[in-house]
């Protein structure tokens, strides 16, 4: 088993101590990592904060709705094979021509240890999960038109996102580390802000952050202020020229931060005493 290689914040990524932690045993037992948490909480990007920290190449499987697990292991163009018989165009005999290695093919070939993506693998059908289980266990499988092996030199780093718009399988889960990243903190909060604007006011960062939170505590909300609609509001604020003063009373810019015209309605509406 590999040792703990030490996975910490970067200098465009602050996580908390106890996501540092989750990542570093997920490492060491080299199995995936299975991130949740509610949209604009930073899962996709934790992966290129990993492979920034550890040193290693990102490889990004974007799941869709269509996706199929075979897709991430390899495709046999039999388009291009069909005219190049057709054409006369290279030997269409050597069947490794028409293969492409996915996203995981990829991953298993690289000469180093690398950080494998899969981007909300709750978008699939209900069987992609389980039909990566052997692979992923494994990290090995067949090219079953040339009957070529690809198994991994190293395995991956792998982080699995999901919003949770579909429940996973349990052999699945049973598979991975699992961690829910919970919304940041007031003060976390304040840390990940100052990453991205380091020389705002401190003044106007902590109206900010009052509003911001203020926001996200109003009932009736249907779709609540994420973290990196936060992070493009206090952007439009200071390339507004916003001063600390007018947050006291207005909402400038509040199309950054509120996204269904319910919301606007409800927030426009005079509140109860």
């Amino acid at each position: 088993m590999a040792s703990v290689t030490g996975f910490s914040s970067t200098g465009g990524y602050i996580a908390s101590e106890e996501l540092e932690d989750v990542v570093n045993v997920s490492v060491a037992l080299e199995k995936p990592l299975l991130i949740r948490g509610e949209p604009g909480t930073g899962k996709t990007l934790l992966a290129t904060a990993v492979a920034q920290s550890l040193g290693m190449e990102l490889i990004t499987w974007h799941v869709k709705s269509t996706t199929k697990a075979q897709e991430g292991l390899y495709t046999y163009d039999t388009v291009q094979r069909l005219h190049d018989s057709r054409f006369g165009d290279g030997d269409v005999h050597d069947m490794e021509r028409y293969i492409k290695l996915g996203p995981l093919g990829e991953a298993f070939e690289r000469d180093e240890r690398c950080v494998l993506l899969l981007d909300e693998i709750d978008k699939a059908d209900l069987e992609f999960p389980n039909d990566l289980l052997h692979e992923l266990d494994q990290m090995r499988f067949a090219v079953s038109e040339t009957g070529r092996e690809v198994s991994a030199k190293h395995r991956p780093v792998v982080i699995i996102t999901s919003n949770a718009e579909k429940e996973l399988p349990d052999a699945f889960l049973r598979r991975c580390v699992f961690h829910y990243i919970s919304f940041p903190s007031e003060d976390l909060m304040e840390r990940i802000v100052r990453v991205h604007y380091p020389n705002l006011e401190d003044t106007l960062i902590a109206r900010c952050m009052e509003r911001f939170y203020e926001l996200r505590g109003f009932d009736g909300l249907r779709k609540k202020p994420s973290t990196s609609e936060l992070i493009d509001w206090v952007g439009a604020l200071s390339r507004g020229g916003v001063s600390e003063e007018r947050l006291k009373d207005e909402l400038p810019f509040i199309g950054t931060l509120i996204k269904k015209e319910q919301d606007l309605e409800a927030l426009a509406r005079p509140r109860r005493r």
